[in-house]
């Protein structure tokens, strides 16, 4: 009975030994192995074997960490006071230095970077702390890194997530705020009543240009059909010979007659129309055979007037 108590006492001993000496360290993991006090290297990752009794492990993660910063006052290098506070992005590069050249890294980096942060915020003014954040993210990162590469570790970024200025200076940052935006409101309503005449004024301008090109074109194309119509005219005009043109008198004369009007003017052709038409007339009975009262009277008796025609006025 003894016999099997020790045995199963030895067996718990031994479970708990292999326990203690096997170790999985995983990819991202590393461990600094020392011996009787004494760092003999890394081990990882993988099956890692120790002796419980004579040595002794410290986790390393590989992995990229985040430290926030609490809240940190800082004065201005116009004397503002500013609340700030960050977040710090490391990663440790070698697991045997950041285990050896420092105990607390968390620590140690917190009261680092707040007297950074005093340092950096000291050597810009209010104005450029709000509008310049960037830079001081880059000038922070840089000067974090400079401390913590001694120990291992690399400083990735570094990201201030608020600032807060002093109560008078917010009051006036939203006063100056409200007044560039009634600015810039009103400017964008002026640009756009430019933009809005000059879109007007062109318009006019270009309906002006259309209207006087349209009475342009309107005015040629009433001179050529002008010029066109004289011309038809005038090609009528030469077609026609005396005969016919002595006809159109006569018509005319006989209208004219024809009128309850008692005198008349008529052109000064009109003796010589008469003259024609009697000559006309007398040809036409000499053709005949018959004598015309006319050339029986002879030619300084002929009738001046026509039957029927008004006296010339």
């Amino acid at each position: 009975m003894n016999g099997l108590i020790i045995a199963g006492i030895i067996a718990v001993v031994v479970i708990v030994i292999l326990a203690k000496a096997i170790k999985v360290v995983r990819e991202y993991q590393r461990i600094v192995l020392f011996r009787l006090g004494r760092a003999i290297g890394l081990r990882g990752p993988g099956l890692v074997l120790i002796f419980p009794v004579f040595d002794r492990a410290s986790w390393v993660d590989l992995r990229e960490q985040y430290l926030e910063i609490p809240k940190q006052t800082a004065i201005t290098k116009d004397n503002a006071a500013i609340n700030i506070d960050f977040i710090i992005f490391y990663k440790v590069i070698d697991a045997t230095m950041s285990v050896l050249e420092v105990q607390n890294f968390a620590g140690a980096a917190q009261n680092i970077a707040a007297t950074t942060l005093r340092s950096v915020v000291g050597d810009m003014s209010l104005d450029e702390i709000l509008s310049k954040r960037d830079q001081m993210n880059q000038v922070l990162q840089v000067k974090l890194d400079e401390v913590t590469e001694r120990w291992g570790v690399k400083v990735g970024n570094v990201e201030v997530r608020e600032i807060v200025p002093p109560a008078p200076v917010l009051d006036a940052m939203t006063r100056q705020m409200s007044a560039e935006r009634t600015r810039r409101a009103v400017v964008t309503e002026a640009e756009g009543s430019k933009q809005s005449a000059i879109t007007v004024a062109e318009g006019q301008k270009q309906a002006a240009i259309l209207s006087a090109e349209g009475d342009r074109q309107a005015a040629i194309l009433r001179a050529e059909g002008f010029s066109l119509a004289l011309d038809k005219i005038f090609h009528v005009a030469r077609t026609l010979d005396a005969n016919t043109m002595s006809l159109q008198y006569l018509d005319a004369l006989k209208q004219i007659g024809a009128s309850p009007s008692t005198k008349f003017v008529v052109p000064m052709e009109l003796s010589g129309l008469l003259s024609s038409v009697t000559g006309l007339t007398g040809k036409a009975f000499s053709g005949n055979g018959r004598e015309s009262g006319a050339e029986a009277r002879g030619p300084e008796d002929a009738p001046t007037r026509p039957a029927g025609l008004p006296e010339r006025g």
